[in-house]
């Protein structure tokens, strides 16, 4: 433990180092000037202070003010050394922060006795402040595994959907990476720019539960199974439903919303406008986008650059206006992660 002593007085600091130093395991600092004293606090970390009130230039109330504005000495023990039994002084110092007095002609063995009893609390505060961290810490490790555990599991079950729906599991990949870009490029947090890329995978789950003949089925669907087919967007949520984590409840949103149009065209619940997740929104641009890109049992893959036209022509009816404006402005990434390449402003799965 540190104990600085502040007094303008040589006499006193002689006097009260010694008294101090008999009474605890410590090390002792002295000074004279209060600013100095100040100066010196920025770079150590002192456990107790003892400062005469009357000194020139600050006096003690000032300096126990100052001190206490500053983060590290918000609680240690400050003792105010005075002369001065006056009330108010005393009420100005415990508004300053002061934690006790000594009143001059001080007793020894007073002092001696208050010094060990505010170093004890401070140790025993110390040992509680690192043992919060200590489980902070621990608590963060534990969440962090968790949610790695968490993340692992959805990969692989967007995966196995895709590997299901006859892709090799990069649809989705592209889909996250895209996504990603594109609640960047609008202005959404990283948090939530790292969730909406987390929960994209999962955007088609509810295909799981569309037949095989009506997924691989190489020609253009007839209205029945066009109904079929559209079930998935709802079996999806019913997967996703009333999970405990943002991460699943912004996939259910997702799964839910990600064919409703700008236009209120879309489906299933023919939402329109800012009525649809901006999660949602942010998702059907990336998905349709890579699915135009991509080979399917009924079409052809499209040139890149065709696909893009497209979204860009798509705006204001299909897709949000401001989701296609970012999805423009991000253009360049999106080029990298459409041709496998390193995307600096996105993650990696």
């Amino acid at each position: 433990m540190r104990v600085l002593i502040v007094d303008d007085s040589r006499s006193s600091l002689a006097m009260i180092s010694t008294i101090v130093g008999q009474g605890v395991d410590a090390r002792i600092d002295t000074c004279q000037h209060p600013l100095e004293a100040l100066q010196r606090t920025q770079t150590v970390q002192y456990d107790l202070l003892l400062v005469d009130h009357i000194m020139p230039g600050m006096d003690g109330v000032e300096f126990t003010a100052a001190l206490r504005a500053s983060d590290h000495y918000r609680l240690v023990p400050i003792v105010m050394v005075t002369s001065d039994i006056d009330k108010t002084i005393r009420l100005e110092a415990f508004r300053a922060g002061a934690t006790d007095f000594i009143n001059k002609p001080f007793d020894p063995t007073e002092l001696q006795a208050r010094v060990v009893n505010l170093l004890a609390l401070r140790q025993a505060q110390v040992e509680l402040a690192d043992r919060a961290n200590w489980l902070s810490r621990e608590v963060e490790r534990a969440t962090r595994h968790l949610l790695e555990r968490e993340e692992d599991v959805i990969w692989r079950l967007a995966r196995a959907i895709e590997y299901r729906d006859g892709d090799t599991g990069e649809h989705v990949s592209r889909v996250a990476l895209i996504s990603q870009l594109i609640a960047t490029g609008i202005g959404l947090s990283p948090q939530r720019c790292r969730t909406i890329y987390l929960a994209a995978p999962l955007h088609d789950i509810g295909k799981i539960a569309i037949p095989d003949a009506i997924l691989s089925k190489p020609g253009r669907l007839t209205p029945e199974e066009m109904a079929i087919m559209r079930e998935h967007v709802t079996i999806g949520a019913r997967i996703l439903e009333n999970g405990s984590s943002d991460l699943i409840h912004t996939a259910e949103l997702i799964a839910q919303s990600h064919h409703e149009r700008w236009d209120g065209t879309g489906y299933p619940d023919r939402l329109s406008g800012d009525d649809i997740p901006i999660e949602a929104r942010v998702v059907a641009i990336a998905d349709v986008f890579d699915a135009l890109c991509s080979e399917r049992p009924y079409k052809p893959a499209w040139p890149i650059d065709k696909a893009y036209a497209e979204i860009i022509g798509c705006s204001g009816t299909h897709f949000d206006p401001d989701c296609v404006a970012a999805f423009r402005n991000q253009w360049a990434e999106i080029q990298l992660v459409m041709h496998g390449q390193p995307c600096p402003q996105a993650v990696s799965a």
